[in-house]
């Protein structure tokens, strides 16, 4: 169980967007800006994988056509701000 959790949130991509959503709600548009080097297919394939995953919540914005949405760290994915400050921590003071 430990190592499929593991090998989930190792994933090229979800770490630096669960990071980038840390903030708050973002559109995928901005967080193409905020994870450079991610294309819109690996975007696209990663928010779907972490929205079944349980990890963030796709949201349509109520607006005129076309269709906007954001996404938002569910309260499951909110439980990761932790443990990636430590991370985050310990790659600047051993960097």
């Amino acid at each position: 169980m430990t190592r499929q959790a593991l090998e989930r949130l190792a994933a090229k991509w979800r770490v630096l967007l669960i990071y980038s959503l840390l903030a708050g709600p973002r559109r995928p548009a901005e967080l193409r800006r905020r994870v450079p080097g991610i294309t819109q297919k690996m975007l696209t394939e990663t928010l779907r994988g972490m929205e079944a995953d349980g990890l963030v919540e796709r949201r349509v914005l109520k607006q005129a056509a076309p269709q906007h949405v954001e996404y938002e760290l569910t309260a499951l994915g909110l439980t990761l701000e932790e443990p990636l400050a430590a991370i985050c921590k310990w790659a600047s003071v051993n960097h």
